[in-house]
């Protein structure tokens, strides 16, 4: 049977070390090959072995599943394009910080209802300051976040998942419009 490689980290070596010396000061004689990992998991924070490669494969399935991090430092970029109310204060130059940025106005419209251009300019105009609804909404439809009717009467808003960059920049807005409401 192949070896399992179970990482172990922990935050505090001098923790992990003294919780160590006082498991192999209080067993008689030297431990087992099972004991001393019984011992190693207990030292750093385990019940025993068996929850630790338990909570190690967990780890790798976990890992798998999830999406890559979000660059943090592009959502930070983002978040200067906004005023501390959380209004778009001016329309992007460059592509990326555009879509992003469309992406939390995408972010204030109502789901899964129909709304008139009149309302979706409401929204919109709440969202920003340049005082261009048109130009927004436009950009929401060729994004495909927004969907319209040919004649232009209705729109919906288009269910997706959002990238992670987009979801930490909505998390962080809607952090500082509660800030701000909360003042």
């Amino acid at each position: 049977m192949p070896r399992q490689m179970i990482p172990l980290t922990h935050a505090d070596l001098s923790s992990f070390a003294r919780n160590l010396s006082g498991q192999l000061a209080a067993h008689e004689g030297a431990p087992s090959h099972l004991q001393l990992l019984n011992m190693l998991a207990r030292a750093a924070g385990y019940r025993n072995l068996q929850q630790m490669r338990a909570s190690a494969a967990a780890g790798g399935r976990l890992a798998t599943r999830s999406e890559a991090p979000a660059d943090l430092r592009r959502v930070e970029r983002a978040l200067h394009q906004f005023d501390a109310e959380g209004r778009l204060r001016h329309w992007p130059a460059k592509r990326q910080m555009r879509a992003l940025c469309l992406a939390a106005l995408w972010a204030r419209l109502p789901a899964e209802r129909l709304m008139t251009e009149k309302e979706v300019n409401a929204c919109l105009d709440a969202a920003h300051l340049f005082a261009d609804p048109a130009q927004l909404r436009r950009e929401l439809v060729s994004e495909g976040l927004l969907s319209r009717n040919r004649d232009g009467s209705d729109y919906r808003r288009i269910e997706a998942a959002p990238s992670a960059e987009a979801r930490a920049l909505i998390r962080e807005l809607a952090q500082c419009m509660k800030a701000r409401a909360d003042v």
